[in-house]
Protein backbone atom coordinates (compact mmCIF):
# COMPACT_ATOMS: atom_id res chain seq x y z
CA UNK A 1 0.00 0.00 0.00
CA UNK A 2 1.42 2.90 -1.17
CA UNK A 3 0.90 5.54 1.59
CA UNK A 4 1.27 8.50 -0.43
CA UNK A 5 -2.08 8.14 -2.27
CA UNK A 6 -3.99 7.34 0.70
CA UNK A 7 -5.53 10.52 3.34
CA UNK A 8 -4.26 10.92 6.29
CA UNK A 9 -5.91 9.24 9.80
CA UNK A 10 -6.85 11.94 12.01
CA UNK A 11 -4.58 12.03 14.85
CA UNK A 12 -5.16 12.25 18.66
CA UNK A 13 -7.39 13.49 20.53
CA UNK A 14 -10.49 14.12 19.34
CA UNK A 15 -10.64 10.42 17.60
CA UNK A 16 -13.85 8.35 18.28
CA UNK A 17 -11.51 5.28 18.30
CA UNK A 18 -10.06 6.86 21.56
CA UNK A 19 -12.54 6.57 23.64
CA UNK A 20 -11.66 2.87 23.83
CA UNK A 21 -13.77 0.19 26.17
CA UNK A 22 -16.35 -0.01 26.95
CA UNK A 23 -17.60 2.75 23.99
CA UNK A 24 -15.78 0.53 21.29
CA UNK A 25 -14.02 -2.59 21.43
CA UNK A 26 -11.17 -3.57 18.62
CA UNK A 27 -13.01 -6.58 16.79
CA UNK A 28 -11.56 -7.62 12.98
CA UNK A 29 -13.53 -7.92 10.22
CA UNK A 30 -14.11 -10.75 8.17
CA UNK A 31 -12.46 -11.25 4.55
CA UNK A 32 -14.99 -12.00 1.73
CA UNK A 33 -14.20 -14.13 -2.09
CA UNK A 34 -14.34 -12.79 -5.09
CA UNK A 35 -14.90 -9.54 -3.84
CA UNK A 36 -15.81 -7.28 -6.79
CA UNK A 37 -15.68 -3.36 -7.19
CA UNK A 38 -19.82 -2.14 -7.90
CA UNK A 39 -19.09 1.62 -7.64
CA UNK A 40 -16.92 4.42 -6.36
CA UNK A 41 -18.20 7.88 -4.87
CA UNK A 42 -14.92 9.71 -7.07
CA UNK A 43 -16.36 13.06 -6.19
CA UNK A 44 -16.65 12.02 -2.42
CA UNK A 45 -13.10 10.50 -2.41
CA UNK A 46 -11.41 13.92 -3.83
CA UNK A 47 -12.85 15.33 -0.94
CA UNK A 48 -11.66 13.29 1.73
CA UNK A 49 -8.38 12.86 0.11
CA UNK A 50 -7.98 9.80 -2.06
CA UNK A 51 -5.68 9.76 -5.36
CA UNK A 52 -8.18 8.80 -8.18
CA UNK A 53 -5.35 6.39 -9.56
CA UNK A 54 -6.32 4.60 -5.93
CA UNK A 55 -9.92 3.81 -6.46
CA UNK A 56 -9.91 0.26 -8.88
CA UNK A 57 -6.73 -0.97 -7.35
CA UNK A 58 -6.71 -4.41 -5.57
CA UNK A 59 -5.73 -2.32 -2.32
CA UNK A 60 -8.52 -0.11 -2.60
CA UNK A 61 -10.86 -2.75 -2.87
CA UNK A 62 -9.53 -4.96 -0.50
CA UNK A 63 -10.00 -1.63 1.91
CA UNK A 64 -13.35 -1.48 0.60
CA UNK A 65 -14.01 -4.98 1.88
CA UNK A 66 -12.52 -5.72 4.62
CA UNK A 67 -10.35 -7.78 3.64
CA UNK A 68 -7.51 -5.90 4.45
CA UNK A 69 -7.03 -3.30 7.15
CA UNK A 70 -5.88 0.80 7.40
CA UNK A 71 -2.24 0.58 8.67
CA UNK A 72 -1.90 2.58 12.00
CA UNK A 73 -5.85 2.27 12.50
CA UNK A 74 -7.14 -0.74 14.42
CA UNK A 75 -10.70 -1.98 13.09
CA UNK A 76 -13.60 -1.10 15.94
CA UNK A 77 -17.12 -1.41 16.55
CA UNK A 78 -19.40 0.29 19.24
CA UNK A 79 -22.24 -0.51 21.10
CA UNK A 80 -25.66 1.04 21.99
CA UNK A 81 -28.91 0.11 22.65
CA UNK A 82 -31.84 2.09 21.10
CA UNK A 83 -36.21 2.10 21.25
CA UNK A 84 -37.04 -0.02 18.35
CA UNK A 85 -40.90 1.05 17.81
CA UNK A 86 -41.43 2.08 21.04
CA UNK A 87 -39.91 -0.46 22.78
CA UNK A 88 -36.81 0.03 24.50
CA UNK A 89 -33.72 -3.21 23.78
CA UNK A 90 -30.85 -3.11 26.09
CA UNK A 91 -28.45 -3.72 23.71
CA UNK A 92 -27.73 -3.29 20.05
CA UNK A 93 -24.39 -1.99 18.82
CA UNK A 94 -22.77 -2.10 15.61
CA UNK A 95 -24.04 -5.35 14.71
CA UNK A 96 -22.14 -5.77 11.24
CA UNK A 97 -20.25 -2.23 10.92
CA UNK A 98 -16.51 -1.75 11.71
CA UNK A 99 -15.10 1.60 12.14
CA UNK A 100 -12.13 1.28 9.64
CA UNK A 101 -10.31 5.16 9.78
CA UNK A 102 -10.61 8.81 10.71
CA UNK A 103 -9.47 11.24 8.59
CA UNK A 104 -8.93 14.61 7.78
CA UNK A 105 -9.89 16.33 4.62
CA UNK A 106 -7.90 19.14 3.14
CA UNK A 107 -10.42 21.06 4.33
CA UNK A 108 -10.07 20.76 8.12
CA UNK A 109 -13.62 18.45 7.86
CA UNK A 110 -13.47 15.56 9.97
CA UNK A 111 -14.55 12.01 8.74
CA UNK A 112 -15.23 8.45 9.62
CA UNK A 113 -14.99 5.51 7.42
CA UNK A 114 -17.27 2.58 8.29
CA UNK A 115 -17.96 -0.37 6.67
CA UNK A 116 -21.39 -2.24 6.94
CA UNK A 117 -21.63 -5.87 5.70
CA UNK A 118 -18.11 -6.80 6.95
CA UNK A 119 -18.58 -9.62 9.35
CA UNK A 120 -19.55 -10.11 12.65
CA UNK A 121 -18.91 -8.43 15.88
CA UNK A 122 -19.72 -8.79 19.75
CA UNK A 123 -22.91 -6.98 18.88
CA UNK A 124 -24.13 -9.34 16.17
CA UNK A 125 -26.45 -11.43 18.68
CA UNK A 126 -27.57 -14.15 15.91
CA UNK A 127 -26.82 -12.28 12.87
CA UNK A 128 -24.10 -13.28 10.30
CA UNK A 129 -22.35 -9.96 10.53
CA UNK A 130 -23.19 -10.07 6.54
CA UNK A 131 -25.31 -6.95 4.01
CA UNK A 132 -27.01 -8.45 0.82
CA UNK A 133 -26.04 -6.62 -2.61
CA UNK A 134 -29.79 -5.62 -2.93
CA UNK A 135 -30.27 -3.88 0.57
CA UNK A 136 -26.66 -2.17 -0.25
CA UNK A 137 -27.19 -1.08 -3.37
CA UNK A 138 -30.04 0.92 -1.84
CA UNK A 139 -28.27 2.33 0.77
CA UNK A 140 -25.02 3.95 -1.58
CA UNK A 141 -27.21 5.15 -3.57
CA UNK A 142 -29.88 6.81 -1.03
CA UNK A 143 -27.12 8.47 0.61
CA UNK A 144 -26.02 10.49 -1.77
CA UNK A 145 -28.92 11.11 -3.99
CA UNK A 146 -30.16 12.33 -0.47
CA UNK A 147 -26.89 14.44 -0.27
CA UNK A 148 -27.87 15.97 -3.66
CA UNK A 149 -31.03 16.91 -2.70
CA UNK A 150 -29.59 19.42 0.35
CA UNK A 151 -30.60 16.65 3.26
CA UNK A 152 -28.08 15.97 6.06
CA UNK A 153 -26.92 12.10 5.81
CA UNK A 154 -24.22 9.90 5.99
CA UNK A 155 -22.38 9.92 2.24
CA UNK A 156 -20.91 6.25 0.83
CA UNK A 157 -17.71 5.65 -0.58
CA UNK A 158 -17.83 2.71 -1.86
CA UNK A 159 -19.75 -0.12 -2.85
CA UNK A 160 -18.26 -3.44 -3.64
CA UNK A 161 -19.44 -7.32 -3.84
CA UNK A 162 -19.19 -10.97 -3.39
CA UNK A 163 -20.46 -14.26 -4.83
CA UNK A 164 -20.40 -15.09 -1.04
CA UNK A 165 -24.01 -16.53 0.14
CA UNK A 166 -26.16 -14.87 2.59
CA UNK A 167 -29.40 -16.23 3.59
CA UNK A 168 -32.48 -13.23 4.48
CA UNK A 169 -35.89 -14.46 2.70
CA UNK A 170 -34.20 -15.67 0.58
CA UNK A 171 -30.64 -16.45 -0.45
CA UNK A 172 -28.57 -13.11 -1.66
CA UNK A 173 -24.90 -12.30 -2.42
CA UNK A 174 -22.49 -10.69 0.16
CA UNK A 175 -21.65 -6.86 -0.14
CA UNK A 176 -20.33 -4.22 1.62
CA UNK A 177 -20.66 -0.31 1.60
CA UNK A 178 -18.12 1.92 3.03
CA UNK A 179 -19.92 5.17 4.84
CA UNK A 180 -18.59 8.13 5.51
CA UNK A 181 -19.70 11.03 8.18
CA UNK A 182 -17.93 13.37 10.48
CA UNK A 183 -19.81 10.86 13.19
CA UNK A 184 -21.90 7.80 13.60
CA UNK A 185 -22.58 8.67 16.99
CA UNK A 186 -26.55 7.43 17.54
CA UNK A 187 -29.36 8.40 20.49
CA UNK A 188 -28.74 5.13 21.13
CA UNK A 189 -25.00 5.16 22.22
CA UNK A 190 -25.92 7.48 25.09
CA UNK A 191 -29.45 5.49 26.06
CA UNK A 192 -27.35 2.34 26.41
CA UNK A 193 -25.05 3.74 29.51
CA UNK A 194 -28.37 5.27 31.17
CA UNK A 195 -30.19 2.70 31.41
CA UNK A 196 -27.55 0.35 32.39
CA UNK A 197 -27.13 3.25 35.53
CA UNK A 198 -23.69 3.73 34.16
CA UNK A 199 -24.38 7.43 34.38
CA UNK A 200 -20.41 8.02 34.31
CA UNK A 201 -19.33 6.79 31.11
CA UNK A 202 -22.08 9.76 29.75
CA UNK A 203 -19.68 12.54 30.45
CA UNK A 204 -16.42 11.31 28.46
CA UNK A 205 -19.05 10.40 25.51
CA UNK A 206 -20.75 13.73 25.45
CA UNK A 207 -17.15 15.17 25.59
CA UNK A 208 -15.84 13.61 22.80
CA UNK A 209 -18.73 14.78 20.41
CA UNK A 210 -19.02 18.22 21.87
CA UNK A 211 -15.29 18.77 21.17
CA UNK A 212 -15.39 17.02 18.13
CA UNK A 213 -18.00 18.24 16.41
CA UNK A 214 -19.45 21.50 18.52
CA UNK A 215 -16.51 23.08 19.87
CA UNK A 216 -18.23 26.15 20.12
CA UNK A 217 -19.79 25.39 23.31
CA UNK A 218 -16.65 23.31 24.46
CA UNK A 219 -15.57 25.84 27.28
CA UNK A 220 -19.09 27.07 27.93
CA UNK A 221 -20.67 25.70 32.03
CA UNK A 222 -23.59 25.16 30.44
CA UNK A 223 -22.20 23.10 27.24
CA UNK A 224 -24.42 19.48 27.58
CA UNK A 225 -27.68 22.14 27.62
CA UNK A 226 -26.05 24.02 24.55
CA UNK A 227 -25.01 20.72 22.48
CA UNK A 228 -28.43 19.03 23.43
CA UNK A 229 -30.45 22.52 22.07
CA UNK A 230 -28.73 22.14 19.34
CA UNK A 231 -28.77 18.63 18.24
CA UNK A 232 -32.83 18.93 18.82
CA UNK A 233 -33.04 21.91 16.30
CA UNK A 234 -31.27 19.95 13.92
CA UNK A 235 -33.44 17.05 14.15
CA UNK A 236 -36.13 18.89 13.78
CA UNK A 237 -35.34 20.52 10.63
CA UNK A 238 -34.00 17.02 9.69
CA UNK A 239 -37.80 15.96 9.57
CA UNK A 240 -39.12 18.73 7.82
CA UNK A 241 -36.66 18.13 5.39
CA UNK A 242 -37.59 14.32 4.98
CA UNK A 243 -41.49 15.41 5.06
CA UNK A 244 -40.92 18.26 2.23
CA UNK A 245 -39.47 15.75 0.20
CA UNK A 246 -41.67 13.17 0.41
CA UNK A 247 -39.48 10.62 2.24
CA UNK A 248 -40.36 8.30 4.29
CA UNK A 249 -37.32 6.55 6.46
CA UNK A 250 -39.10 3.16 7.55
CA UNK A 251 -37.34 2.77 10.46
CA UNK A 252 -36.88 5.52 12.77
CA UNK A 253 -35.61 3.39 15.47
CA UNK A 254 -33.60 5.68 18.20
CA UNK A 255 -30.37 4.04 17.55
CA UNK A 256 -30.85 4.87 13.84
CA UNK A 257 -30.89 8.70 14.99
CA UNK A 258 -27.39 10.83 14.54
CA UNK A 259 -26.36 12.91 17.28
CA UNK A 260 -25.24 15.24 14.04
CA UNK A 261 -28.84 15.44 12.71
CA UNK A 262 -28.11 13.51 10.09
CA UNK A 263 -30.13 10.77 8.06
CA UNK A 264 -28.81 7.29 9.24
CA UNK A 265 -29.28 3.65 7.86
CA UNK A 266 -31.19 3.48 4.95
CA UNK A 267 -33.46 0.85 5.14
CA UNK A 268 -37.13 0.19 3.88
CA UNK A 269 -36.88 3.59 2.91
CA UNK A 270 -39.03 4.90 0.00
CA UNK A 271 -39.57 8.52 -2.16
CA UNK A 272 -43.54 8.60 -2.43
CA UNK A 273 -44.57 8.21 -5.96
CA UNK A 274 -48.42 8.26 -5.27
CA UNK A 275 -48.76 10.81 -1.95
CA UNK A 276 -50.24 9.26 0.97
CA UNK A 277 -49.85 10.93 4.24
CA UNK A 278 -50.43 7.72 5.84
CA UNK A 279 -47.39 5.55 3.68
CA UNK A 280 -45.22 3.35 4.89
CA UNK A 281 -42.96 1.83 3.29
CA UNK A 282 -41.82 -1.25 5.64
CA UNK A 283 -44.21 -3.43 5.48
CA UNK A 284 -43.94 -5.27 8.60
CA UNK A 285 -45.15 -1.90 10.37
CA UNK A 286 -48.56 -2.36 9.80
CA UNK A 287 -49.99 -0.23 12.62
CA UNK A 288 -48.46 2.51 10.94
CA UNK A 289 -45.92 3.55 13.47
CA UNK A 290 -43.44 5.04 11.02
CA UNK A 291 -45.55 6.23 8.51
CA UNK A 292 -45.11 9.38 6.51
CA UNK A 293 -47.53 11.89 8.97
CA UNK A 294 -46.09 10.80 11.75
CA UNK A 295 -42.01 10.85 11.47
CA UNK A 296 -42.47 14.97 13.00
CA UNK A 297 -44.07 13.11 15.67
CA UNK A 298 -41.29 10.47 15.99
CA UNK A 299 -38.70 12.90 15.82
CA UNK A 300 -39.78 14.70 18.93
CA UNK A 301 -40.43 11.25 20.99
CA UNK A 302 -37.06 9.88 19.93
CA UNK A 303 -35.34 13.43 21.04
CA UNK A 304 -37.08 12.90 24.48
CA UNK A 305 -35.82 9.81 24.93
CA UNK A 306 -32.12 11.43 24.22
CA UNK A 307 -33.05 14.25 26.59
CA UNK A 308 -33.76 11.40 29.42
CA UNK A 309 -30.96 9.33 28.60
CA UNK A 310 -28.50 12.73 29.17
CA UNK A 311 -30.83 13.87 32.41
CA UNK A 312 -27.17 13.30 34.62
CA UNK A 313 -25.51 15.64 32.25
CA UNK A 314 -27.98 18.51 32.93
CA UNK A 315 -27.56 19.04 37.16
CA UNK A 316 -27.18 16.81 39.68
CA UNK A 317 -30.61 17.75 41.28
CA UNK A 318 -33.20 15.46 39.13
CA UNK A 319 -36.19 18.03 39.24
CA UNK A 320 -33.65 20.96 38.01
CA UNK A 321 -32.92 18.21 34.89
CA UNK A 322 -36.04 17.06 34.37
CA UNK A 323 -36.84 21.18 34.09
CA UNK A 324 -33.84 21.98 31.51
CA UNK A 325 -34.30 19.08 29.85
CA UNK A 326 -38.30 19.76 29.13
CA UNK A 327 -37.22 23.85 27.72
CA UNK A 328 -34.77 21.86 25.52
CA UNK A 329 -37.72 19.49 23.69
CA UNK A 330 -39.52 22.49 24.03
CA UNK A 331 -37.38 23.89 21.27
CA UNK A 332 -38.33 21.81 18.60
CA UNK A 333 -41.71 22.46 17.77
CA UNK A 334 -40.79 25.56 17.01
CA UNK A 335 -37.29 24.58 14.96
CA UNK A 336 -39.31 21.92 12.56
CA UNK A 337 -42.68 24.59 12.41
CA UNK A 338 -40.41 27.44 10.91
CA UNK A 339 -38.09 25.18 8.90
CA UNK A 340 -41.36 23.32 7.64
CA UNK A 341 -43.16 26.46 6.46
CA UNK A 342 -40.08 27.88 4.78
CA UNK A 343 -39.61 24.76 2.83
CA UNK A 344 -43.43 24.35 1.68
CA UNK A 345 -43.46 27.73 1.18
CA UNK A 346 -40.45 27.82 -1.33
CA UNK A 347 -42.13 24.24 -2.96
CA UNK A 348 -45.11 26.56 -3.47
CA UNK A 349 -43.06 29.51 -5.07
CA UNK A 350 -43.96 31.82 -2.48
CA UNK A 351 -41.59 34.56 -1.82
CA UNK A 352 -43.33 36.10 1.42
CA UNK A 353 -44.76 35.04 4.65
CA UNK A 354 -47.99 34.97 5.56
CA UNK A 355 -50.74 34.12 8.31
CA UNK A 356 -52.66 32.06 5.79
CA UNK A 357 -49.95 30.31 4.23
CA UNK A 358 -50.48 26.93 5.95
CA UNK A 359 -54.08 26.94 5.23
CA UNK A 360 -52.79 26.89 1.20
CA UNK A 361 -50.38 24.50 1.96
CA UNK A 362 -52.58 22.19 3.58
CA UNK A 363 -55.19 22.45 0.93
CA UNK A 364 -52.72 21.42 -1.69
CA UNK A 365 -51.47 18.61 -0.02
CA UNK A 366 -54.74 17.63 0.74
CA UNK A 367 -55.93 17.53 -2.72
CA UNK A 368 -52.66 15.53 -3.90
CA UNK A 369 -53.69 12.96 -0.67
CA UNK A 370 -56.98 12.29 -1.83
CA UNK A 371 -55.87 12.01 -5.45
CA UNK A 372 -52.61 10.12 -5.28
CA UNK A 373 -51.32 12.24 -6.97
CA UNK A 374 -47.54 11.61 -8.03
CA UNK A 375 -45.83 13.95 -5.04
CA UNK A 376 -42.49 15.03 -7.14
CA UNK A 377 -44.32 15.97 -10.43
CA UNK A 378 -47.33 17.64 -8.68
CA UNK A 379 -44.61 19.97 -7.23
CA UNK A 380 -42.61 20.37 -10.24
CA UNK A 381 -45.87 20.96 -12.26
CA UNK A 382 -46.93 23.52 -10.60
CA UNK A 383 -44.30 25.80 -11.53
CA UNK A 384 -46.11 26.04 -14.63
CA UNK A 385 -49.14 27.90 -13.41
CA UNK A 386 -48.96 31.33 -14.08
CA UNK A 387 -50.63 33.63 -11.86
CA UNK A 388 -52.39 36.01 -14.43
CA UNK A 389 -53.64 33.49 -16.73
CA UNK A 390 -56.65 31.08 -16.17
CA UNK A 391 -55.57 28.20 -18.45
CA UNK A 392 -56.03 24.92 -16.66
CA UNK A 393 -52.35 23.24 -15.91
CA UNK A 394 -51.39 19.57 -16.71
CA UNK A 395 -51.92 18.85 -13.26
CA UNK A 396 -55.51 19.65 -12.75
CA UNK A 397 -55.52 16.15 -14.97
CA UNK A 398 -54.09 14.27 -11.87
CA UNK A 399 -56.53 15.75 -9.58
CA UNK A 400 -59.31 13.87 -8.29
CA UNK A 401 -61.57 16.44 -7.39
CA UNK A 402 -61.29 19.23 -9.71
CA UNK A 403 -63.69 21.77 -8.92
CA UNK A 404 -62.01 22.01 -4.95
CA UNK A 405 -58.56 22.40 -7.28
CA UNK A 406 -59.81 25.27 -9.64
CA UNK A 407 -60.79 27.17 -5.71
CA UNK A 408 -57.34 26.46 -4.64
CA UNK A 409 -56.21 27.36 -7.80
CA UNK A 410 -57.86 30.84 -7.84
CA UNK A 411 -56.85 31.31 -4.55
CA UNK A 412 -53.34 30.57 -5.10
CA UNK A 413 -52.81 32.73 -8.04
CA UNK A 414 -54.59 35.36 -6.05
CA UNK A 415 -51.83 34.87 -3.57
CA UNK A 416 -48.99 34.97 -5.93
CA UNK A 417 -50.76 38.19 -7.41
CA UNK A 418 -50.64 39.81 -4.09
CA UNK A 419 -46.68 39.64 -3.80
CA UNK A 420 -46.60 40.48 -7.67
CA UNK A 421 -44.84 36.97 -8.54
CA UNK A 422 -42.32 36.96 -11.63
CA UNK A 423 -44.01 33.71 -13.57
CA UNK A 424 -40.55 32.65 -14.74
CA UNK A 425 -38.55 33.55 -11.84
CA UNK A 426 -41.28 32.27 -9.64
CA UNK A 427 -40.95 28.94 -11.75
CA UNK A 428 -36.82 28.70 -11.41
CA UNK A 429 -36.90 29.07 -8.20
CA UNK A 430 -39.41 26.28 -7.22
CA UNK A 431 -38.20 24.07 -9.57
CA UNK A 432 -34.65 24.53 -7.84
CA UNK A 433 -36.22 23.05 -4.72
CA UNK A 434 -38.46 20.78 -6.21
CA UNK A 435 -36.31 17.60 -7.63
CA UNK A 436 -37.56 16.15 -10.74
CA UNK A 437 -35.70 12.56 -10.20
CA UNK A 438 -35.80 11.19 -7.03
CA UNK A 439 -34.86 7.69 -5.91
CA UNK A 440 -38.11 5.68 -6.94
CA UNK A 441 -38.11 2.77 -5.41
CA UNK A 442 -38.68 0.73 -9.26
CA UNK A 443 -35.20 2.70 -10.27
CA UNK A 444 -33.89 1.19 -7.44
CA UNK A 445 -35.04 -2.20 -7.87
CA UNK A 446 -34.07 -2.10 -11.60
CA UNK A 447 -30.72 -1.14 -10.91
CA UNK A 448 -30.32 -4.15 -8.09
CA UNK A 449 -31.98 -6.47 -10.81
CA UNK A 450 -29.65 -5.92 -13.38
CA UNK A 451 -26.39 -6.10 -10.57
CA UNK A 452 -27.47 -9.40 -9.77
CA UNK A 453 -27.48 -10.68 -12.71
CA UNK A 454 -23.44 -9.30 -13.09
CA UNK A 455 -24.17 -5.74 -14.61
CA UNK A 456 -23.80 -2.83 -12.34
CA UNK A 457 -23.90 -0.22 -15.06
CA UNK A 458 -27.59 0.92 -13.99
CA UNK A 459 -26.13 1.46 -10.76
CA UNK A 460 -23.69 3.97 -12.05
CA UNK A 461 -26.36 5.69 -14.37
CA UNK A 462 -28.95 6.06 -11.29
CA UNK A 463 -25.88 7.32 -9.28
CA UNK A 464 -24.99 10.26 -11.78
CA UNK A 465 -28.38 11.02 -12.63
CA UNK A 466 -29.23 11.54 -9.10
CA UNK A 467 -26.45 13.36 -8.59
CA UNK A 468 -28.26 16.47 -10.36
CA UNK A 469 -32.16 15.75 -9.07
CA UNK A 470 -33.40 19.62 -9.85
CA UNK A 471 -31.75 19.42 -13.55
CA UNK A 472 -34.00 18.68 -16.57
CA UNK A 473 -30.72 16.26 -18.28
CA UNK A 474 -32.32 15.55 -21.85
CA UNK A 475 -32.43 12.12 -22.96
CA UNK A 476 -33.22 10.94 -19.11
CA UNK A 477 -37.33 11.87 -18.50
CA UNK A 478 -38.41 8.14 -18.25
CA UNK A 479 -36.20 8.06 -14.83
CA UNK A 480 -38.93 11.04 -13.45
CA UNK A 481 -41.76 8.54 -14.71
CA UNK A 482 -43.44 6.86 -11.42
CA UNK A 483 -44.29 3.13 -12.22
CA UNK A 484 -46.36 1.75 -14.55
CA UNK A 485 -50.13 1.81 -12.93
CA UNK A 486 -49.58 -2.68 -13.57
CA UNK A 487 -46.11 -3.01 -11.79
CA UNK A 488 -46.14 -4.65 -8.58
CA UNK A 489 -44.91 -2.87 -5.68
CA UNK A 490 -41.61 -3.84 -3.72
CA UNK A 491 -42.02 -5.07 -0.85
CA UNK A 492 -39.45 -3.82 1.84
CA UNK A 493 -38.83 -4.99 4.54
CA UNK A 494 -35.74 -4.43 7.87
CA UNK A 495 -33.66 -6.66 5.71
CA UNK A 496 -33.80 -3.70 2.74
Amino acid sequence: MNPTLWPRLLPPPQRYAALGEPYLVPVATTPLPEVRLVHANAALAAELGFDPALLETPAFVSLMAGNAGWPGYPTVSSVYAGHQFGVYVPRLGDGRAHYIAELAAENGQRWELQLKGSGRTPWSRFGDGRAVLRASIREYLACEAMHALGVPTTRALALVASPEPVQRETLETAAVVCRAAPSFVRFGHFEYFYYLDQHARLAPLADHVIAAHFPQFADRADRYSAWLGEVIERTARLMAAWQSLGFVHGVMNTDNFSILGLTLDYGPYGFMDAFDARRVFNHTDETGHYAYDRQPFIGHWNCARLLQATLPLLADDAERAVEIATALLDRYAGAFNAEMLRRWRAKLGLRQARAEDSELINRFLDLLHRSRADFPRAFRWLSEVRSAEETAPRLRDWIADPAAFDAWLADYRARLRAEHSDDEARAAAMNAVNPKYVLRNHLAQRAIERAQGGDFSEVARLFELLRRPYDEQPGMEAYAEPPAPDAVPVELSCSS
